[in-house]
């Protein structure tokens, strides 16, 4: 996350408007939206002045990231709708490359087809919905991937 994402977050964690932000600095909103996108960056006065006004140190204004209860709160605040819309998959690939690269590589229906039978049987053994019986499947998938990432079979 570049600094820009870093000033932003960080005003906005204070609840502060652009305007503000310049009012109190004496610069105008523009430069704090300047600074807030990367166009340009603040001097080292006006950014010790933004750690103050924020209530963070320098470096902590410069290393600033979002919370995990922040994520939980995006979490719950996102509507099913919104979230259907969203291409989860395009998202988590410019994280992850091989999430839109696999499927050249990979012969999928096996893997689904055995995957669904897990499925059913969640659904059918613990009376879970679709959706649960997936996200218990999940789950699953990531406690074995932590096992096998520590080494643990």
């Amino acid at each position: 996350m570049g600094i820009g994402n870093h000033l932003f977050l960080a005003r906005k964690n204070k609840g502060l408007s652009q305007e503000k932000v310049a009012e109190h600095l004496g610069v105008s909103r523009q430069t704090i939206s300047k600074w807030e996108t990367n166009e340009t960056l603040p001097d080292i006065r006006q950014a010790k002045k933004l750690a103050v006004l924020y209530g963070v140190s320098l470096d902590e204004l410069i290393a600033f990231d979002v919370t995990v209860s922040e994520i939980q709160d995006w979490i719950d605040k996102t509507r099913d709708e919104v979230s259907d819309k969203i291409d989860w998959n395009k998202a988590w690939s410019k994280k992850y490359p091989i999430l839109s690269e696999y499927q050249k590589q990979v012969d999928t229906p096996p893997y689904a087809a055995e995957l669904s039978v897990l499925l059913d049987n969640l659904e059918k053994q613990y009376g879970y919905s679709g959706l649960d019986a997936f996200l218990v499947l999940k789950d699953i998938l990531a406690m074995v991937w932590k096992h096998r990432k520590n080494g643990r079979p």
